[in-house]
């Protein structure tokens, strides 16, 4: 039997007396439930999105052109274009359709969750999630609207057959498992893998990028959120910083040299490595305390680890240190496609201290909303070719959901290791980028 004595432990990790334990168990299973929801509508905007463009390649044989570099450079470049495009079955449109299928789920998500913090009555969490929605549709509907595309130049170079397609889609899934992994999105691999080895133009190679970043998150966020391994409210609350981070970075991208810009955060990189090199034999942070903001958000929780058999508690410290970082990661994302994943695990692990499985599985629930931020202006610059980030997409999903078996049973210093050598190479690759140099 119970104990009418003992306190309750509520899902943001604050303890609530005896006396209020029926009103936490309700808490309690209401967040359970909006975990589910969230979880089952990212789930089915990435079948949804995965189902189109299937059917949409399948179709391709049938039409004149088949898989070639022609038909990979003529595409709807509007939603106009696609729609009229959907009512002839043409199957570029269709698959258009399920990338921006696939673009929507993290807005539909970020709706969904006023939704279950209204019902949760956590009126703080209600006018945040209000405040990110009203940026996304700004970005998408406003500034995309009147973003202007041309194509651009070294298409020349393109050589596009079933044989490249199927090497983009292998390519693909280790950038998903990798980027579902350690929480970095799979444009770290996606765009040296595109401009390097298929001699895509960077443009199109940060929008397929775009798009990946978009696939390992809502792929990899939906398992991680049922399974409560996310931090739903850190994540929605540091949204605030990316999604205004990215809408610049990608606005901006247009009049900005990406060579400057790539260096400059390459050896940023670089130097944030040292505080993680000193913390690798760490399994979970300790003498954390939670700042005032933290205390006031309630953002401190636990989550279930498989691997130690029990539940783990943790609190947040430097929220403002983080949120800051955090514009600087979807600045990062808009300029340069990669989703900035390493600067948002570094800020939720080293900077507000994190677990790490949290921070890399929070850096996943994030994404996609830095992403979709970006997504509506490059789809608009027709730098979203659908044959190229439909191979992209789809073996990012394969990958994410291979690297979600795999996540439960590392420990957080192995995490670790394989995450300071993920940032290493994308510190290294951004450099070289930056300087000309045909990298990896």
């Amino acid at each position: 039997m119970k104990n009418n004595a003992s306190p309750d432990l509520l899902p943001g990790g604050e303890i609530v007396p005896a006396t209020n334990a029926k009103g936490g168990e309700k808490r309690l299973r209401l967040a359970n439930a909006s975990n589910d929801i969230i979880g089952w509508i990212l789930q089915g905007g990435v079948m949804l999105s995965a189902a189109l463009i299937i059917i949409g390649l399948l179709l391709l044989p049938t039409r004149p052109g088949g898989l070639s570099t022609e038909r990979l450079l003529n595409f709807p470049q509007t939603l106009y274009a696609v729609r009229i495009g959907l009512f002839q079955l043409q199957p570029q449109a269709i698959i258009s359709l399920g990338l921006l299928v696939l673009i929507a789920t993290p807005v539909v998500r970020v709706a969904a969750s006023t939704v279950t913090f209204i019902l949760e009555h956590d009126h703080k969490f209600v006018i945040i999630t209000l405040i990110v929605l009203v940026i996304l549709l700004f970005s998408i509907f406003y500034l995309g609207a009147n973003a202007i595309g041309q194509r651009p130049g070294g298409t020349n170079s393109i050589h596009y057959s079933l044989l490249t397609a199927c090497l983009i889609f292998l390519g693909s899934i280790i950038a998903g498992l990798v980027g579902s992994l350690v929480g970095l999105g799979g444009g770290v691999l996606v765009v040296p893998l595109l401009t390097l080895v298929f001699h895509f133009p960077i443009e199109y190679a940060i929008g397929a990028s775009i798009i990946s970043v978009i696939a390992t998150s809502s792929g990899a966020a939906a398992a991680y959120v049922r399974d409560r391994m996310t931090n739903m409210h850190v994540g929605m609350f540091l949204e605030l910083g990316t999604t205004l981070g990215a809408i610049t970075g990608a606005f901006v991208a247009a009049y900005l040299s990406a060579s400057a810009i790539s260096i400059i955060f390459g050896v940023i990189l670089i130097i944030s490595l040292l505080p993680s090199l000193f913390k690798l034999s760490e399994e979970h942070p300790e003498n954390v305390k939670n700042d005032r903001i933290s205390q006031w958000l309630h953002l401190n929780s636990s989550y279930p680890d498989k691997r130690l058999g029990r539940e783990v508690s943790y609190n947040v410290s430097h929220t403002t240190g983080g949120l800051m970082m955090m514009f600087v990661a979807g600045a990062t994302s808009g300029l340069l496609g990669i989703g900035s994943g390493t600067f948002k695990v570094l800020a939720l692990d080293t900077i507000m201290r994190l677990p790490l499985k949290v921070s890399t599985t929070t850096s996943n629930f994030m994404m996609g909303v830095t992403a979709a931020a970006s997504a509506g202006i490059y789809f608009a610059r027709c730098d979203i070719p659908p044959l190229a980030a439909a191979p992209v997409a789809l073996g990012i999903l394969v990958g994410a959901r291979a690297g979600i078996h795999i996540f439960s049973r590392i420990s957080n210093q192995s995490l670790r290791i394989i995450f300071l050598v993920v940032i290493t190479f994308s510190a290294i690759e951004m450099i070289l980028r930056g300087l000309g140099v045909n990298g990896f």
